[in-house]
């Protein structure tokens, strides 16, 4: 892969992209579900840790980058640990590849769709500084989740 840094663990804690590091330690403390990007936990690198069981991925990918985008395209309501109890809704590729090295400096590629391919895309659009709330479908594209679990969903 063209660019791919190799990163291995520091001293500080805050640097180790590995599951058992910072980012795995604040998934236990914390209790985020499936993902997180290193810059909303105060870590400035480019990595995402992806916990999806369903899909046998869970751990660290280290410079992932948007290979290839569907043109299918699907809108969903997006939660985000940045803006707790909010929710957007989005409009997301379907399908993605993904190109990233993995824990061991291994260059990976995952072919995501779905529930994954949107993980993926919000995780990363993180790192590019891209927050939920500036891929809103237009004005009336926010709901607290507690108003829309009393009055249902859409």
């Amino acid at each position: 892969m063209r660019g791919a840094q190799r990163y291995r663990a520091a001293g500080n804690q805050n640097d180790d992209p590995r599951p058992e590091g910072h980012a795995g330690g604040f998934q236990k403390k914390e209790g985020f579900r499936r993902g997180i990007a290193a810059p909303q936990i105060g870590i400035l690198k480019r990595i995402i840790y992806i916990h999806f069981p369903t899909a046998g991925i869970s751990g660290a990918l280290i410079n992932p980058r948007i290979e290839k985008r569907s043109k299918a395209k699907f809108k969903l309501w997006d939660d985000c640990f940045s803006f707790p109890g909010l929710l957007v809704k989005v409009e997301r590729a379907r399908e993605v590849t993904i190109s990233y090295t993995n824990e061991k400096g291994e260059n990976c590629v995952i072919a995501a769709e779905d529930d994954l391919s949107e993980l993926l895309q919000h995780e990363i659009d993180h790192l590019d500084g891209i927050l939920a709330v500036e891929r809103a479908i237009d004005g009336k594209s926010f709901a607290w989740r507690s108003e829309r679990d009393q009055h249902g969903k859409d």
